[in-house]
């Protein structure tokens, strides 16, 4: 008979601290201030933060360079090709070639990732390069 009022009573313990912790969570939900509760000044500031979003989205703000021998008598890696784009893609990639006697500077618009003219290697691998990483 002992053994089942023990048991009994350690039930009655756990039920107790369930119900407890239960009204703790309860009360610090009800706590918690909801969107409404916010005030005037932090709902202003949430919608710049999505407008400054939006306009670092149409920023040239990937870049990447790659340098190259582009002629086989120069060396030093002269001659280099950079991209600069937007998230969406959008941009341009310059190249200069240097050669021993000249130099040569191209520039290249870049929409969605692509070209309309032919891209050399080194153009294709800095707009590779240039390309936003998934977060």
């Amino acid at each position: 008979m002992t053994v089942v009022a023990v048991l009994a009573l350690l039930l009655a313990l756990v039920a107790l601290a369930l119900a407890v912790l239960a009204t703790r969570r309860a009360a610090a939900l009800s706590r918690r201030p909801s969107a409404q509760d916010l005030p005037d000044d932090v709902h202003g500031l949430r919608a710049e933060v999505a407008a400054l979003r939006l306009d670092s989205a149409d920023a040239l703000r990937h870049l990447a360079v790659v340098r190259y021998d582009a002629f086989g008598d120069t060396g030093g890696q002269l001659s280099w090709s950079a991209a600069l784009l937007d998230d969406h893609g959008n941009g341009v990639v310059l190249t200069a070639i240097h050669g021993r006697n000249d130099a040569r500077t191209y520039a290249k618009s870049i929409a969605a990732f692509d070209c309309d003219q032919p891209l050399s290697p080194e153009e294709a691998d800095a707009i590779a390069h240039a390309r936003p990483r998934p977060a």
